[in-house]
């Protein structure tokens, strides 16, 4: 019986096989995208639980709050301190293990590189982590000083095919390393990729953080920090006893202004949106948001068919009331259009899977994601895929195949089912929705299109072109004027500055900030963000000064007590006019001087982020960035020249720069990702629902062409024959872009929330994203109307 149904349903196919190529590509089309997202997906869930004790693992934060009780900093890393007491006070915590990123600069012979991803790890890291060490003895590997462990493709970068265990390698032209392991690398799905660790007992010799200062520094929250708990243990108990455990370890009040909590490691990369991160995570709205479009387009898809499948069930009314007459019962009817639409449906996805491989390539460039075909194969996945794709048929073939099959034969000769299902009712309801969801894609796009725009045009402040950025590194032996004297010898160069953080990157330190009230010094409530420049920074970056004036090497005083503040903080510190805070004392930290300017406000940080109240101050020991801001007439030699000066400063050192409007495009890559998804898929969309559209009209056409042929002979011109068949159509798409309206301005509008500057929702969107649509739906039905209107109205008399 089977075998029957099935060579029935290939004929059905095969005899109509326009409507069979139209439901075909529209299904073929909505799987592919399905199974294309649905990898994305799967990889996004899948990060960093191939430990295995991934369920188990938590990563210590620490939050700043200011007096009003309000956060001001929000950190994935924590002090170095926090991990051996963690242990030493909750001895139900099995293992901690403390990580800190510390890139270098790695020399082998003649091979030299500025590497990252270098990370200081406790020698327990491997009983937290599950690395797969295939060379040396990952319990003793990292247990001695200045050793070193490479990653498998970094110890092929500097040894070939040769082993390096015991070999040595030198770091920032001070110490050798000895090599005591080889990693495979982490997977991609991972929130952290180190290339070496190193062995963090050589932290205890190191000028910066040194033994003491590992033992007693609260402020350096720079070191990851993971805890490994037992199974099944209520991790809130142990958060709950954290402020105490702060209060007793840093002061009696330390829990006022430090909160510690505990995120488990498979929720970083999805859930985790600190101000400090290890690398950029992911975020489980993207998920949401590409499984809602994989859905959604599977929808219309299976609208499609659903649309076809009734509209074709009216001239197939007769062979149901006929099987019906000579014997055949109701499941055997359902069992006979269910089984086309699964045929259909599986034929579907044999095409989407070969589209999938096809656009693999593409996805993979697009997200910056590694996926693989190989991950359809995964048992789980595949029959998620199989069962996916036998829903999909019975869902799109069951209206007719119950509706179809519930009747009686004497209604079918009487032509009573025949007239019901051409005035199609759910067909109506079902292009209203595929169309409502087009509508809204269209619209999310206009939107994300205009926000990246005014990010692109909006006045940052300050200038961002033809800004070149080096990490020149904290050393105080370095002659950092003469290097200026002989970058600026150069006429291409116009200006170079030094500061501690870049414009693009995130202000993460922060300082008690002091004014005076009566005859002292006494602290305020604001917490002001700190940033070290030199004098030439603000003319680099040609930020406009509001009051008073910049840094000057005419004042020694300027680089021990000058400070110069953005009119954020001016404002916050309670100056109404920016003139009013230019003289006046002014105490940052552990220094105490004036404030000699107020900048206007520039935005240093994203426009995910309000302008934050910066305090400028010279501090030489921390500006590590030099700002060198170049003529637009000839960068090539611009960037020559530099080049030359750096290696006759750094001959050791690589020379490796970035461009700042660069790296402020980074900062909205997700949002241009974002822009690309919605115009992508609001086109698929579209295709797809246009698709059904052609279906229906040309079905619509074909059981209309007796009537088109009277109307014609009677005096009808082409024109009103052509609106007569695309009226009905049309009003469809306009219902479809009244309901889709008010549903994508509120979830544009809630997406806008995210940026604290950000374009309003203009009604022009509206309109054009109606105009749009209506447009591709008249030009899809009209093809087929003017078709049927030009026909002779002799044979359309004459047509069964």
């Amino acid at each position: 019986m089977l075998r029957n149904y099935l060579k029935i349903a290939l004929r059905n196919l095969l005899k109509h096989k326009s409507f069979s190529f139209i439901n075909i590509a529209g299904v073929a089309i909505g799987l592919a995208c399905f199974l294309l997202l649905s990898l994305y997906v799967k990889d996004e869930l899948s990060y960093d639980r191939h430990h295995a004790n991934a369920d188990r693992i938590y990563r210590l934060a620490r939050t700043f709050l200011s007096k009003d009780g309000t956060e001001s900093l929000r950190l994935g890393h924590a002090a170095p301190p926090f991990g051996p007491l963690v242990k030493q006070d909750f001895p139900e915590v099995e293992q901690v293990v403390r990580l800190l990123e510390v890139d270098a600069l790695v020399k082998h012979g003649e091979k030299i590189f500025n590497e990252e991803n270098m990370f200081a790890a406790e020698a327990n890291v491997f009983k937290v982590f599950t690395f797969d060490v295939t060379q040396g003895n990952p319990d003793k590997a990292l247990e001695n000083p200045f050793s070193i462990m490479f990653s498998r493709p970094m110890a092929e970068k500097y040894f070939g095919k040769e082993s390096p265990i015991g070999k040595t390698v030198r770091l920032d032209n001070q110490f050798d390393y000895t090599i005591t392991g080889v990693f495979e690398p982490l997977p991609a799905q991972s929130h952290f990729h180190p290339n070496f660790l190193v062995s963090f007992s050589t932290l205890n010799d190191n000028r910066v953080y040194g033994a003491e200062g590992l033992r007693t520094n609260w402020g350096n929250n720079s070191f990851s920090t993971f805890l490994l708990l037992p199974k099944n243990y209520d991790v809130q108990k142990l958060v709950k006893a954290f402020p105490a455990f702060q209060n007793r370890h840093i002061d009696p009040k330390a829990s006022t202004y430090s909160v510690l909590n505990l995120m488990k490691l498979t929720d970083i990369h999805l859930h985790s949106h600190l101000d400090s991160e290890i690398e950029a995570n992911g975020d489980i709205q993207y998920v949401y948001l590409f499984s809602a479009i994989a859905i959604f387009i599977l929808i219309i898809a299976c609208i499609n068919y659903m649309n076809l499948a009734t509209a074709r069930s009216a001239t197939r009314a007769k062979e149901v009331g006929m099987r019906k007459v000579i014997g055949a019962v109701r499941h055997q009817l359902i069992r006979q259009f269910l089984s086309e639409s699964i045929l259909l449906v599986s034929v579907s996805l044999l095409f989407a899977i070969v589209l999938v491989i096809v656009c693999l390539p593409f996805m993979n460039d697009f997200t910056q994601k590694q996926l693989s075909f190989q991950s359809l194969m995964d048992p789980v996945f595949l029959s998620i895929v199989v069962g996916i794709t036998l829903f999909t048929g019975l869902i799109a073939g069951s209206y007719p195949a119950f509706f179809m099959t519930s009747f009686q034969p004497l209604s079918v000769f009487k032509g009573k089912i025949a007239s019901a299902l051409k005035n199609g009712n759910l067909r109506q309801v079902l292009v209203v929705t595929q169309f409502a969801i087009a509508v809204a894609l269209i619209i999310s796009t206009a939107v994300v299109y205009n926000q990246m725009r005014y990010i692109k045009n909006y006045k940052l402040g300050y200038s961002k072109d033809q800004v070149v950025l080096l990490s020149a590194g904290n050393d105080s032996t370095i002659n950092y004027e003469s290097i200026k004297q002989q970058l600026k010898a150069n006429s291409n160069i116009i200006e170079v500055g030094r500061s501690s953080r870049i414009p693009s990157g995130r202000l993460l330190d922060s300082w008690d900030a002091y004014v005076m009230k009566g005859d002292s010094m006494a602290p305020t409530d604001i917490t002001i963000k700190s940033l070290s420049v030199d004098e030439d920074f603000i003319p680099a970056y040609e930020i406009e000064m509001a009051a008073g004036r910049n840094f000057s090497r005419a004042f020694s005083t300027d680089k021990t007590g000058g400070f110069v503040l953005n009119e954020t903080a001016v404002k916050l510190l309670g100056w109404k006019n920016p003139a009013y805070a230019v003289g006046n004392r002014f105490g940052y930290g552990d220094i105490r001087g004036q404030i000699i300017g107020v900048t206007k406000d520039y935005h240093f940080e994203s426009l995910h982020q309000k302008v934050a109240p910066i305090a400028m101050f010279a501090q030489p020991g921390r500006m590590g960035w030099m700002s060198i801001h170049i003529s637009g007439g000839n960068i090539k030699e611009a960037l020559a020249h530099i080049e030359s000066v750096w290696q006759n400063h750094f001959p050791d050192r690589p020379f490796a720069y970035e461009f700042l409007d660069q790296k402020f495009g980074q900062l909205y890559a997700r949002e241009q990702t974002q822009q690309l998804l919605f115009g992508i898929f609001a086109g698929i969309a579209i295709f797809i629902s246009c698709l059904g559209l052609l279906g229906l009209s040309m079905f619509m056409a074909e059981i209309r062409t007796k009537e088109i042929g009277v109307r014609k002979v009677l005096g009808a011109s082409v024109a009103s024959l052509v609106i007569l068949l695309s009226n009905d159509f049309l009003k469809l798409v306009l219902v479809a872009i009244v309901i889709a309206s008010p549903i994508a301005w509120y979830a544009m509008n809630s997406w806008l929330q995210d940026f604290a500057y950000h374009t309003e929702i203009k009604w022009w969107v509206f309109a054009s994203a109606a105009l749009i649509s209506i447009v591709i739906a008249l030009f899809t039905i009209s093809f087929q109307s003017i078709k049927a209107a030009l026909m002779n109205p002799v044979k359309s008399l004459k047509s069964e």
